[in-house]
């Protein structure tokens, strides 16, 4: 197939299917509660064809559903149990590790069911991981300090994660078959990596920074594995670890936060030369730099996922209209096409774990709507 007139190709950029005819809209995976049938009723519901449903993760159930622990289930070889001070790989599963196998299990079994029942199976889904250098620093060695020290234990994470992921297409094609399978790949720790920010086990003291062409080679080799896994679309997802502030994730002292805003432009930067589908970001971090490095990839043909409307306990979302132009001030101001709008999918700044399940709805909501008016954007 050739490309799109919104799908040149650029080195380094591989993209697999043309873009919706309209802007769409996609969840960051995290719903609150514990009840996966109603959450996977909620996103096959709200976000049906052509927007994108996901494999929705439950962080309230506890340990093992969290983000790292969740992931850490599709490890190949490489078993973890809970500490204290966090994760910790082991020698051999436990308790801890047969909890997170579990519930992703669970969640697998739930979507085929949920699927089946209804009598539609989704033709796209996607799933959401976090990435090698984030696991890398939040998984403890034996002996306590973080994996991110050692370089063996990187490359360990990366392979052994690749093979799971292998493992885990072929479990979600057998649960929806024919969905065309997405991943989000989520780094939120990445900033603080390339600054050399993250404390020590003991805290004294800082990790090194990790080089960026590791960086660089960790994710090209995650995105070229999955694709042969049979994902047909890779993203990463480089929302911080605290998106309600800027890229320094929420960090108090000023140099690393100045440190952890520069090294989080590397990030961006070489996010788009790993082969990647699209770049899910929060919008209200970006300057006009970084709009900039966004309107050359959009204009090679990427797909950007915009994070767009806040989801925070207590409030309701802003209406559509200003969330319309958060979008279309900065596109307007780079002169960007409308007609590329298309490739933007809307979602939420941040996952929704940690807010109720109504407010979550409504933020969904929300970004179908803010979807909606920048469809009809594009036509005028």
């Amino acid at each position: 197939m050739s490309p799109s007139p919104n799908q040149s190709q650029q080195p380094g950029i591989t993209h697999q299917a043309p873009f919706p005819e309209i802007v769409t809209a996609t969840s960051l995976g995290q719903w609150p509660g514990t009840d996966p049938v109603e959450a996977t009723k909620v996103s096959l519901g709200l976000l049906g064809s052509p927007h994108l449903p996901c494999l929705v993760d439950l962080p309230a159930r506890g340990v093992g559903s969290d983000p790292i622990g969740r992931t850490a289930a599709l490890l190949v070889e490489l078993a973890v149990d809970m500490q204290p001070y966090g994760w910790r790989f082991v020698d051999r599963a436990g308790h801890d590790h047969r909890r997170a196998v579990s519930a992703l299990s669970t969640d697998v079994n739930v979507l085929a069911d949920v699927a089946g029942d209804s009598g539609i199976t989704p033709p796209e889904l996607k799933v959401c991981i976090s990435g090698p250098v984030s696991l890398a620093a939040a998984i403890h060695l034996h002996y306590g300090e973080r994996s991110l020290r050692d370089y063996g234990a990187r490359r360990d994470i990366g392979q052994s994660l690749a093979a799971g992921l292998a493992i885990h297409a072929q479990k979600l094609g057998a649960a929806v078959p024919g969905a065309a399978l997405t991943l989000q790949i989520d780094e939120p720790a990445v900033a603080a990596a390339l600054a050399g920010t993250i404390p020590t086990a003991s805290g004294y003291r800082t990790l090194r920074s990790i080089p960026v062409t590791e960086l660089r080679q960790s994710w090209s080799a995650l995105v070229g594995e999955a694709r042969k896994a049979g994902f047909a679309k890779v993203a990463i997802n480089l929302a911080p670890a605290s998106a309600s502030q800027d890229g320094s994730a929420g960090v108090e002292d000023a140099s690393s936060a100045r440190a952890e805003s520069a090294s989080w432009r590397v990030a961006l930067e070489t996010a788009l030369e790993c082969g990647i589908d699209a770049l899910a970001i929060p919008l209200h971090i970006l300057d006009t730099g970084h709009w900039e490095q966004l309107a050359g990839a959009i204009e090679s043909g990427m797909g950007v996922w915009a994070g767009t409307v806040p989801g925070r306990s207590g409030q309701a979302p802003p209406s559509y209209a200003a969330l319309v132009e958060t979008v279309m001030r900065p596109w307007r101001g780079l002169g960007l096409n409308k007609s590329a709008l298309n490739q933007l999918r809307i979602t939420p700044e941040t996952g929704l774990g940690t807010i109720t399940a109504p407010e979550a709805r409504a933020v969904l909501n929300r970004a179908l709507e803010v979807a909606e008016e920048l469809s009809v954007i594009r036509y005028q």
